[in-house]
């Protein structure tokens, strides 16, 4: 039994633990792929660092239980999301060695005999385009609002459920890139460097496409895109982490869902209209997403009730040690 002190596992979050295993799973991949992996060593130096750094931030927020130690502990997590996904960036393509789409393109057009994305070509018009291009990037806003609703509400425990299957759903994501490599429709079916002619929107739709794209690694100007876009296809993440919200916001019964349904729906549905992804990736983010919520609940308390075991069984033994 590990024993309760100031600084121990048992003061690390299911969040904490979860991340903290992710990195190693990286980390592992790492040592096995590290003829294929450039700057492979740095990748393990940089996961050991951030576990340990987790690590000492739990154990700092539990040592001095003041606020700025809590929020630091809480909303750390939006910054490993992004890094993590930057390191597999460096990881899936050299490690998989091959692209999944041409086996991605075929499951669509024998389900709907054309391609879905060229089909739909044909109804795009500016407007809806832009309305398109808007709700799928309310992506990055969706999951930090309904957090943000629930934390003000002070429902910590349904604030922690929240981060951990939100941080779940993207770590299976990250694990789908690499089982199924793929760079997606607008490359493969579509003349990329042509997406903001065939595919106009009105005011803001290249803006944020140039955001999304360099987010991806492929900025304004990039020679060859295909070859270097992060492979980020299967499962649709947008469809897996939206529904997550989306539910979640119905579970809770957030002011925030009549907010999130819609434009939810807009979001999935922008998914293929935008040629970011083949429906087969639409449908393997609903599958992704009902396995999230599943493993998520189980996971969740499997940990909770760990932790509070351990930490009671302590107490007690501390107590019969004083008579």
């Amino acid at each position: 039994m590990m024993k309760f002190r100031n600084y121990s596992f048992l003061n690390l979050y299911a969040t904490d633990l979860l991340i903290i295993s992710f990195v190693t799973f990286l980390t592992i991949l790492n040592i096995v792929f590290a003829s294929k992996v450039d700057n492979w060593a740095n990748h393990i130096f940089f996961n050991t660092l951030f576990s340990f750094f987790i690590y000492f931030i739990a154990n700092k927020d539990a040592e001095r239980k003041n606020i700025f130690w809590e929020q630091f502990h809480y909303w750390y997590i939006l910054p490993a999301i992004f890094i993590s996904f930057k390191e597999i960036y460096f990881m899936v393509k050299p490690i998989a060695g091959f692209d999944c789409d041409p086996h991605l393109i075929a499951i669509d057009k024998f389900i709907f005999g054309v391609n879905p994305t060229e089909y739909l070509a044909q109804f795009s018009n500016p407007v809806l385009t832009e309305i398109l291009q808007i709700a799928y990037s309310t992506f990055f806003f969706l999951p930090i609002i309904l957090i943000v609703e629930l934390q003000i509400k002070k429902r910590i425990l349904d604030f922690r459920f929240t981060t951990f299957s939100i941080i779940l759903g993207f770590v299976l994501s990250y694990i789908g890139y690499f089982l199924v490599p793929a760079v997606g429709p607008r490359f493969t079916l579509h003349n990329f460097e042509m997406t903001n002619i065939e595919l106009p929107g009105i005011w803001l739709t290249n803006y944020l496409r140039e955001i999304i794209n360099a987010a991806e690694s492929v900025p304004t100007g990039t020679l060859n895109p295909i070859e270097v876009v992060q492979r980020d296809v299967f499962p649709s993440g947008h469809t897996q982490m939206t529904l997550i919200v989306m539910f979640l916001s119905y579970k809770f019964r957030t002011k925030f869902r009549y907010f999130v349904y819609p434009t939810g729906a807009l979001l999935i549905f922008a998914t293929v209209y935008l040629r970011y992804h083949y429906v087969v990736d639409v449908v393997a983010g609903i599958l992704f997403m009902i396995l999230t919520m599943y493993l998520a609940k189980y996971l969740f308390n499997w940990w909770n009730k760990y932790r509070n075991k351990e930490i009671f069984e302590y107490n007690n033994h501390s107590i019969s040690n004083m008579k």
